[in-house]
């Protein structure tokens, strides 16, 4: 195999991995925002304060992870840091909510 085709094995083996966690996100967000919804009225705002912004950073990440598909091989590496961090503060804001939501 030639170092070019390694090099789309990788990036499409990273853009699936991360394709698949903003799924699993996206359905750990929906989860939190029906738990908000019934939530007491004394901290409902809140949840749902924090389930909107777990939203925004779901979109915000996933918005980068479709500049990086669209990105040059030298582009790709520099946007590549980009969505890594991207979802690793996705990660941690999602379970940070969960401990929450207890």
């Amino acid at each position: 195999m030639d170092n070019r085709r390694q090099g789309m094995d990788t990036k499409d083996a990273f853009n699936a991995k991360i394709d698949a966690q903003l799924k699993e996100w996206s359905t750990r967000i929906a989860e939190l925002k029906a738990r908000a919804e019934l939530a007491e009225a004394s901290v409902k705002v809140e949840y749902i304060r924090q389930v909107e912004t777990l939203r925004i950073k779901r979109e915000e990440t996933q918005a980068k992870l479709e500049d990086l598909k669209n990105a040059g091989d030298e582009a790709w590496e520099i946007l590549k840091a980009g969505v890594e961090q991207a979802a690793i503060d996705l990660k941690n804001s999602i379970n940070s909510a969960v401990s929450r939501f207890k």
